[in-house]
């Protein structure tokens, strides 16, 4: 018996994967926590700047399947996307170097768009999500509200509504950016940093949530 199930594991695995990737579901983007959102986020920028790469792609996923609400292997698709654009836009040494992230940004958000109950841009999305990661990159180029600014417009285009409903949740979360990029810079960043960070990550969601329900 157990030689026959280890015989058809293999076709009940790929029977698993291709009902994941091609089951039509479609789910409100809406249906998040802002606050667990703000513990991930969290977690995953402690993850990265350990280097602890299978946790943080195993909290990309977390992310994918609670908040974002897509099958175990469409979400795990979707992480290994974000993360090789991450990849691929830290190598980056300018804007087309930054740009060669966009067709894994896309393949990201065109899994995400398949489950959305929002009809956004796949592509208008992708190129506001790389353009704030450049923004950030290069802050120092830029005033502080071009990082707010870059962020308020990627939620805009995702929940299709006016960008100063996102003020409070774009100001939050570039504050959290700014302080984390202070202390890392400073060597180490401390759990009193890190509660300090989740606070304002978990305001931004927060905001976030409240503002796209509420409208």
């Amino acid at each position: 018996m157990s030689a026959k199930w280890l015989l058809a594991a293999p076709a009940l695995l790929a029977l698993w994967v291709a009902k994941d990737m091609t089951i039509s579901q479609t789910t409100s983007l809406t249906r998040f926590d802002g606050r667990e959102v703000g513990r991930l986020e969290t977690a995953m920028w402690r993850s990265y700047y350990a280097h602890q790469r299978l946790r943080l792609f195993g909290e990309l996923v977390d992310l994918m399947r609670h908040q974002y609400h897509l099958p175990f292997w469409r979400a795990n698709l979707a992480a290994w996307h974000a993360a090789r654009a991450a990849v691929v836009f830290q190598r980056g040494h300018n804007r087309a170097g930054y740009e060669l992230a966009l067709p894994d940004l896309r393949d990201y958000y065109t899994i995400i768009r398949r489950s959305s109950d929002r009809p956004f841009s796949v592509d208008t999305v992708a190129r506001l999500e790389l353009e704030w990661w450049i923004v950030h990159r290069e802050r120092a180029r830029h005033a502080p509200q071009d990082l707010e600014r870059s962020l308020a417009a990627l939620q805009a285009a995702i929940f299709q509504r006016p960008e100063a409903l996102f003020r409070e949740h774009a100001k939050s979360r570039a504050v959290a950016m700014s302080l984390c990029d202070a202390v890392q810079a400073g060597g180490h960043a401390t759990e009193q940093d890190w509660g300090r960070i989740e606070a304002l990550l978990d305001s931004s969601w927060t905001s976030l949530h409240e503002a796209v329900v509420q409208y």
